[in-house]
Parts: C-alpha cells; structure tokens; sequence
C-alpha cells in the first residue's frame, strides 16, 4: 500500500454508490473478562494489612525460586497464598475462583452437571511494588487461566503515569514485521499494539495464562 500512498483516488467509491458495509470478524481474539468487587474496601484493607506483614517477615513467607526478573523494590510471596486461613484470603479465593469458574462456563459454553465435574488447581500469590518496582516480561505455564487482583493500585499522577500499569505483549508477534499507511492506526482489536492497563481497587481481571505480561 506504501507505494500507491499517494494516489489513492483510484479505489475511491463510486459516484452515487457510497461505501459498503464490509463483513469484518475478529479472528484469533483473546478474551479478557473484567470484574470489579462490589464493596471492596474492608477486605483490601486486611488484604493490605496482611500483606505488608508478611513482607516485614522477609524470606519466610517469600518466593525462595524467583525466575522472572524483578528488582528489590518487589517483594513477591510464595505461591500458596489461597491455602491461608485468613478470613480476607477466604474472600478474596471465593470471589476470584468464583468469577473464574462462571468465565470457563460461559466461554465453553458448559452448563451446570458438566461445571460440577471439573476440578480447580491453583498457584496464588501476592506482589508488593515499592517505588521504582518491576516485574518482568512473563507468563503462567501450565495453566489455562490466570487473573491480577487489585488490593491497592500504584501511584498515578503526572510525574509516574504509568505507576502500577500491568501491560499485555500482542500474541501476534508477526504482525509488527511490516507496518504502512495500511495497518498503522488499525483499531482494537486488530491493530499490533500492546495494551496496558491501571488496574483500580477491587478490580480483577482474568486473561489466557499463555499471554505475555509484565
């Protein structure tokens, strides 16, 4: 398309006919499905409290077999947080273990004696971001679903806009190999760009777990 950019006059409607409705379908979509807590604010709160315990408390309650890279401004927790008997753990399992079963029976399209078969596994672990934290590129092998809670969202403002933004890779790594006039600004769900995201308190979101992220 590059090399006809200047003249595009020539694949311009006709007279009198207008533009047609093109049939256009997403192919290849990743589904993400957003949720957001009806009353949050006292479980974040001992979420919050907990938490930032646990982290005082250094290698006893941290991942001792990191892979992803990150720096020492983020403290990540061992990976059976939904085993403890905290009663905010307790609630914070049930709404997203919850909202995910309700996602794999609408997607599937699986009804209610075919859901009670199915059994649930989990990892489930907690991240505190001080300033200046990151977590690297990343996804969840051998798993099928993976979801990000939000207890309380990182500093936004003017100087750090991008505070505590949880960012997705495209999946369609060929699709940047060539880029004109023709895909450049192509819209959601069919343009090449990555999509990030502020996540907001009380807010989770379940995404493919084969999805790069960081």
């Amino acid at each position: 398309l590059r090399a006809r950019q200047g003249n595009l006059s020539a694949f311009a409607p006709l007279p009198g006919v207008g533009r047609r409705m093109l049939q256009i379908r997403a192919m290849f979509a990743s589904p993400f499905v957003f949720f957001q807590h009806p009353d949050p604010v006292a479980m974040n709160a001992a979420l919050r409290e907990l938490f930032l315990a646990r982290e005082g408390e250094g290698p006893r309650y941290a991942n001792d077999h990191p892979y992803t890279e990150r720096n020492s401004t983020l403290f990540e927790s061992r990976f059976d947080l939904f085993a403890w008997p905290d009663a905010a753990v307790a609630q914070l399992r049930e709404f997203c273990l919850s909202n995910v079963m309700q996602t794999v029976a609408q997607l599937n399209g699986y009804d209610d004696k075919t859901m009670a078969t199915l059994g649930v596994k989990t990892d489930a672990w907690f991240h505190v971001t001080r300033r200046g934290g990151y977590f690297g590129v990343h996804n969840h092998p051998l798993a099928s679903w993976s979801g990000v809670y939000c207890v309380a969202p990182g500093r936004n403002d003017v100087s750090e806009p991008d505070s505590g933004k949880l960012t997705f890779v495209t999946p369609l790594h060929a699709s940047g190999m060539y880029v004109d006039a023709g895909s450049e600004f192509l819209k959601p769900p069919f343009g090449i760009q990555n999509f990030g995201l502020l996540l907001q308190a009380g807010q989770l979101v379940l995404f493919p777990s084969h999805l790069l992220h960081h």
